[in-house]
């Protein structure tokens, strides 16, 4: 049977990303931390962790980590089950969520939940089609994803979608894009872009163009809040869900530069396939908020 104390050193240098902030967070010395993790590491006959700054599991060592927290997850169930005195400190839920779900509906769905459980969250955010690396590498118990594949030892809820326009300001539009979209133009106009990750612009263009260029002028802002400003203020074009570019194109701050054409990019919940209360609480409330937000 695994020494879960060692099993805690461990998920503790990963979650908190040295071996010397582990041994604060565990109350323990950093030489304490890195016995417990040789330790385990000579009971499971192969390294679990590379020792690199910050410290990341193998291959070995994230099916470890998964498999600890998920185990961690199950205890806090049980001792907020045993009743009064069972369970009186906060618990911490990793969550997986992109950047325009976080602004724009995540926290709103799921108010209710964190109103009446005793729990934080832990939120991670990445790209949409990234989030589900985090959910498979055992770093967050749930996330939302675009991806309607299940993770092996998970399951999987569609929330309802979100859709996104390629906008500008109509200063913007008349300056690069006079005879409308077109390749050679969405090529050389500035196009906000969230991250590296971030493939929405290419999709748009490949769905109302045909194809896309080879190369975006690209001007990186990774900030959901500011995409509406940057665009109505023409420092570039990018692509806009509906709740934030509705409001922009009824005022006239905006024009959408593909007219007809509307990227929908559905959303799933995927969380680990056990028998936790509270993540099954969080993933109902989550689903329902979402209907109502995102609507069917």
């Amino acid at each position: 049977m695994l020494d879960y104390k060692l099993l805690e050193a461990f998920a503790s240098v990963i979650q908190e990303g040295g071996f010397e902030r582990a041994a604060r967070a565990l109350h323990i010395t950093q030489s304490a931390v890195s016995q417990r993790i040789r330790q385990l590491e000579e009971a499971m006959g192969q390294v679990l962790l590379t020792r690199t700054k910050p410290p990341t599991p193998t291959e070995a060592g994230r099916r470890m980590l998964k498999h600890c927290l998920q185990v961690r997850r199950l205890e806090e169930d049980l001792r907020d089950n045993l009743g009064p005195g069972g369970g009186e400190g906060y618990v911490s839920l990793a969550i997986g969520v992109n950047a325009d779900s976080l602004a724009l509906w995540f926290l709103d769905a799921v108010r209710p939940f964190l109103l009446a459980e005793r729990v934080v969250l832990d939120l991670r955010t990445l790209d949409q089609e990234e989030t589900l690396h985090l959910l498979r590498d055992g770093e967050v118990a749930g996330c939302i994803s675009a991806e309607a594949q299940t993770v092996q030892g998970c399951r999987a809820e569609h929330l309802g979608s979100m859709d996104y326009r390629l906008a500008a300001s109509p200063g913007f539009a008349a300056r690069w894009f006079p005879d409308g979209l077109s390749l050679a133009a969405v090529s050389q106009a500035p196009m906000l872009v969230f991250n590296r990750s971030d493939t929405l612009h290419v999709k748009l263009c490949r769905q109302a163009l045909g194809a896309s260029p080879e190369e975006f002028t690209a001007f990186y802002l990774p900030s959901t809040e500011r995409f509406p400003w940057a665009i109505a203020e023409g420092l570039a074009c990018g692509m806009l869900p509906e709740q934030q570019s509705t409001p922009l194109l009824a005022d006239g701050s905006i024009v959408d530069l593909a007219p007809g054409h509307v990227l929908r990019v559905n959303l799933y919940w995927h969380a680990w396939n056990i028998n936790s209360e509270l993540l099954g609480k969080l993933g109902r409330c989550l689903a329902a908020g979402a209907r109502e937000l995102l609507g069917p």
